[in-house]
């Protein structure tokens, strides 16, 4: 495993105050509707004032049965969706990330699900292959992402103009881990696509538990509702501070969710409370 910091001429110095948002989708199988409802959402947030701007993991697709992402899967660089992705954040002037999209892999039948982000010249900046591949059972429902995904491995943070952001996807959100492994940044992003079984009883849980052990803001753009192919997914996008607290949320459907974050508030917390310097295990 290694981990790579991203940095980007268009970044510049953060400012103190900066304003992000996560937007929410309940995307289906036809890509050219979740992109349309995508701009649509992305125009909502940049009229806030978002300079930052996350789209939920399978924002381009979520297909009426796994191997529908494999067969949309595009090259690095290439295809639809990054073009998308590349085009919009150029033309609002923003930092965009495409929660997750489906690139081709080394084995044929599966993708690499990464998250991709674009400077506000729609530069690609970074990209993250999901490390964690999500596998559940319980009753009717059965989840195995290994079928159709091959894992990444490296730990990925990226110099934006509203911070240091540290790249996650969903799943990894179990694994406090990867988190320390990013060293201190700004900005923990998890794209979701959560269940609606595993969301109810964890999701604000371990997002609020995330932000207050890093002491670090959390963007958390999510799928929420019912999709065509039948699965129900879990929502509530949210915006959380370093101290846990919830800025904005939204529980279900299509929408936006907004927050100013204060680098000068992160500092001083992590001045009042210095649990990061106080690590003694990381070293063992």
């Amino acid at each position: 495993m290694s981990i790579e910091t991203k940095t980007n001429k268009n970044a510049g110095a953060a400012p103190a105050m900066s304003r992000i948002a996560a937007v929410q989708m309940a995307s289906g199988p036809n890509i050219e509707a979740n992109l349309n409802e995508a701009r649509r959402l992305i125009e909502i947030a940049v009229e806030r004032g978002a300079q930052l701007v996350a789209l939920p993991e399978y924002f381009g697709i979520m297909g009426m049965r796994d191997g529908d992402k494999v067969a949309a899967r595009e090259e690095h660089g290439k295809g639809p969706i990054q073009e998308f992705l590349s085009n919009t954040a150029k033309k609002h002037s923003i930092w965009l990330v495409g929660g997750s999209v489906p690139l081709v892999s080394s084995v044929a039948t599966k993708v690499r699900n990464s998250c991709l982000v674009f400077d506000d010249k729609g530069g690609l900046a970074a990209r993250y292959d999901k490390i964690h591949l999500f596998g559940f059972k319980m009753g009717e429902e059965r989840y195995s992402e290994e079928l159709t995904i091959e894992p990444g491995s490296d730990v990925v943070t990226v110099d934006t103009p509203v911070g240091r952001l540290g790249l996650s996807i969903c799943y990894d959100l179990r694994f406090p881990e990867l988190y320390r492994a990013m060293k201190e940044v700004d900005i923990i992003l998890v794209p979701s696509a959560f269940t609606e079984t595993t969301g109810k009883a964890h999701w604000e849980t371990l997002i609020r538990a995330r932000a207050i052990e890093n002491l670090a803001y959390v963007l958390a753009p999510a799928q929420g509702g019912y999709h065509v192919n039948g699965r129900e997914t879990h929502g509530d996008s949210m915006i959380v501070d370093p101290w846990g607290v919830v800025i904005d949320r939204l529980t279900r459907g299509s929408g936006v969710v907004t927050g100013g974050i204060n680098l000068d508030h992160l500092r001083r917390l992590r001045q009042s409370l210095p649990a990061l310097q106080h690590r003694i295990l990381h070293q063992c």
